[in-house]
């Protein structure tokens, strides 16, 4: 079982930068994906950044077009920690943010589906203020 527990959430300012980690934990896997979304007050979960794992290494990043060049999404190549690098926050960007691990190895767009993620953390509230 795969355990997700993300970090780094809080307030800032528009126009601020916030930096999530995820850190993940559980039995050794070798091709997989790892993801973003967020779920703002009345809205539906959303797809932020998705980043693919195989041979022990990262590859493919893709993003939603509402946070392309603003955000930025890495892991390490062992699996263990993700990062979305946040800058240039707006107002629009407040919302519970998600961690997600799929069970299988997909990548690019098809990484976008929620429901391809086996695994699920918590959440961390990023609020940003006008």
């Amino acid at each position: 079982q795969v355990q997700l527990v993300e970090s780094g959430g809080g307030l800032v300012q528009a126009g601020g930068s916030l930096r999530l980690s995820c850190a993940a934990s559980g039995p050794p896997r070798s091709n997989y994906a790892m993801g973003w979304f967020r779920r703002a007050p009345g809205k539906e979960r959303e797809f932020v950044a998705d980043i693919s794992w195989s041979g022990g290494r990262t590859h493919d990043t893709y993003y939603a077009d509402s946070v392309k060049g603003r955000f930025t999404i890495s892991g390490d190549n062992a699996g263990n920690a993700m990062t979305l690098q946040m800058n240039s926050l707006k107002p629009e960007d407040t919302a519970v943010y998600y961690c997600a691990s799929t069970g299988a190895y997909c990548s690019g767009s098809r990484c976008s589906d929620p429901g391809r993620y086996a695994y699920w953390g918590q959440g961390t509230q990023v609020t940003v203020s006008s």
